[in-house]
């Protein structure tokens, strides 16, 4: 099987780098030319700077971080016979009578238009584990929502 998470790691590389090179190239020297404007007490440029330079490397830290954890997940610990990331989930909605597909997927992936659910969202957590026939009841933003689990692909199954 190939790495399905590929793509996600290199998007969130790709970010490291950028921010790298505006921590490292660009902010030092927005600062150099802010400090040459004299008085650092009412200086704009040199406050939104520094204060740009600490929000890079916060995201830089959790994009870091984010990456460790992808890095040690094992997708062969994904169960084979209920719903984790990759499996695709066809339930009916009890309430509209309407069947939907979603596809369980990383935070990163998400698109709601499309049909892929983050597995940390309200409905993703919910579907999590479940199998063919389990109802759900789950409490989104826009309010109650109970599903039946009609039919379940999971990521071993969809090749």
């Amino acid at each position: 099987m190939q790495d399905p998470l590929a793509k996600i790691k290199q998007k969130l590389q790709d970010e490291i780098e950028t921010l790298a090179h505006e921590l490292n190239v660009e902010l030092p020297k927005e600062i150099a030319v802010a400090r040459a404007h004299g008085d650092l007490s009412e200086n704009a440029e040199y406050k939104y700077a520094k204060e740009r330079q600490g929000y890079v490397n916060a995201r830089m830290g959790q994009l870091k971080k984010r990456l460790g954890d992808l890095g040690m997940l094992n997708l062969t610990n994904i169960p084979k016979d209920r719903a984790g990331y990759g499996s695709r989930i066809l339930v009916l909605d009890l309430q509209k009578d309407v069947k939907i597909e979603y596809k369980l997927v990383s935070s990163e992936e998400g698109d709601v238009e499309k049909g892929l659910i983050s597995t940390t969202s309200p409905i993703g957590k919910a579907l999590l584990n479940r199998k063919v026939g389990d109802e759900i009841e789950v409490t989104t933003p826009a309010g109650k929502k109970e599903f039946e689990v009609i039919k379940l692909v999971t990521i071993h199954e969809d090749v």
